[in-house]
């Protein structure tokens, strides 16, 4: 999956001002860049994507940074915001019908197969926690702390996202709240399901939303465990 949203990603960077022109068609050019507000094509000037550049590396085309709050990213994350998406698949699929592309090319069909996985799934969860970092110094600690939990000494098994999906239901278009993710484990610690706890900018509270903490993969039997065997949170 990785080698696929890499290999889409420069053939989109290719074509990087048609990208704009068609998801972010409240912007314009202006010299080697397009302007709009952010990556769900708000009016405005904050956000801005190189057009021309190297494939990869420092200053490749389409490659875009958020002035206004740091984020950055590539044009699927353009296709994923813009369209309000909520997984790979669907951002791939869109991103291969801008393209003209099969749905499915021959030669990555069973590649992509077995790399396709449930949406809440154990491989998910473990996903998401692997693309989380260390909760010191993130609004994670900072939540922890205000809630009086101190002894923050590297817990492996917490960790923070900045921007991570939340779906009110599944009718609703997928938002983007900072989160800390709590690792579940079965006894010999792998990691089988995840919680999440999405967070208010600020970190002083759980986010405004209506379910702000929700579990993924599998959680009967196993839990959230902290230091010693005994010292765990149950998590089924």
């Amino acid at each position: 999956m990785q080698h696929q949203a890499a290999d889409l990603a420069q053939r989109l960077a290719r074509n990087a001002e048609a990208v704009c022109r068609h998801y972010l068609s409240n912007g314009r050019r202006e010299g080697r860049y397009w302007l709009v507000g952010d990556v769900r094509n708000t009016p405005g000037r904050s956000l801005f994507v190189r057009l021309k550049g190297p494939d990869s590396g420092k200053g490749a085309a389409g490659k875009w940074t958020d002035a206004a709050n740091g984020d950055h990213g590539d044009l699927l994350d353009i296709i994923r915001e813009s369209c309000h998406l909520a997984n790979f698949h669907d951002v791939a699929d869109e991103a291969r019908r801008f393209l003209s592309l099969p749905k499915q090319c021959a030669n990555q069909e069973s590649a992509d197969k077995a790399a396709t996985v449930p949406t809440g799934s154990s491989d998910s969860a473990k996903r998401l926690f692997a693309m989380s970092q260390p909760i010191l110094g993130t609004l994670a600690e900072t939540y922890l702390r205000k809630r009086g939990i101190t002894a923050l000494h590297g817990p492996a098994n917490l960790r923070f996202h900045p921007r991570c999906y939340y779906r009110p239901d599944h009718d609703s278009p997928t938002e983007t709240w900072p989160a800390m993710i709590a690792a579940v484990a079965d006894l010999d610690g792998n990691i089988t399901g995840v919680h999440r706890t999405w967070l208010d900018p600020t970190g002083h509270d759980k986010a405004p939303v209506d379910t702000p903490r929700r579990a993924m993969g599998k959680l009967l039997g196993n839990a959230v465990r902290f230091g010693v065997a005994d010292d765990v949170m149950a998590a089924g």
